[in-house]
């Protein structure tokens, strides 16, 4: 899981991370870990979270930056609710949180787990 976050760095798995990142937790463990870019710095728009869609996960969760300042567009959120895919979006630190929570409930689910993809911004 994701062992820390801190401004411009995330730790996955005992792997170190400058970039943002896109991971992916299926059957209650990473299973991925992508670079994630967008078009635009601070706009996550529904391009931006695509790949993550057409991974057709439960959950995604999207991590604004250390201080938030990235934006959502209503449109990126439109996106996953035409899929009916739950959308949280959080200050990074809280979404990481919130991620690993996901994924360790998941593996002590029995039956059908929660399959969660996190998208993460790391400073601003």
């Amino acid at each position: 899981m994701i062992e820390e976050y801190r401004f411009g760095f995330i730790a996955i798995d005992g792997k170190n991370y400058n970039h943002d990142v896109e991971v992916r937790s299926f059957e209650g463990r990473v299973s991925e870990v992508l670079a994630w870019q967008r078009k635009e710095s601070h706009i996550i728009d529904a391009d931006d979270i695509k790949r993550a869609v057409e991974q057709n996960p439960d959950t995604i969760i999207i991590g604004t930056g250390e201080s938030g300042m990235a934006e959502v567009t209503e449109r990126a959120k439109e996106t996953t609710e035409s899929k009916g895919i739950k959308l949280i979006i959080d200050i990074t630190e809280q979404a990481v949180k919130t991620f690993n929570i996901i994924s360790k409930d998941s593996l002590e689910e029995e039956g059908e787990q929660n399959k969660a993809i996190g998208l993460f911004h790391l400073t601003c």
